[in-house]
């Protein structure tokens, strides 16, 4: 009933075969960790990384710095126009 008489399995001798198939299998479950992990990173990452390019050292292009300066009420409309038109000219 236990053996079949291919010699393989659990009574058997697997040989180099079963030897490939396990470094196969840890690779393939590195593999998929690693892809877990860099996938989380991306999807938590600022989206302005992703969409944008010249971030500066903080993260944020200083349009969007001076935008989120506006937006928090620190600077009125006139002084975020002023600013804005200093940025695009010095580009």
């Amino acid at each position: 009933m236990c053996g079949n008489g291919w010699g393989h399995g659990w009574n058997g001798d697997w040989g180099w075969g079963g030897v490939v198939m396990s470094v196969l299998m840890v690779l393939l479950v590195v593999a998929v960790v690693v892809a877990i992990i860099f996938a989380v990173r991306y999807l938590s990452a600022s989206p302005s990384l992703h969409h944008r390019g010249g971030a500066g050292p903080q993260g944020l292009r200083p349009e969007d710095r001076l935008a989120d300066r506006f937006a928090r009420g620190e600077i009125d409309s006139d002084e975020f126009q002023q600013r804005m038109a200093l940025l695009r000219e010095h580009r």
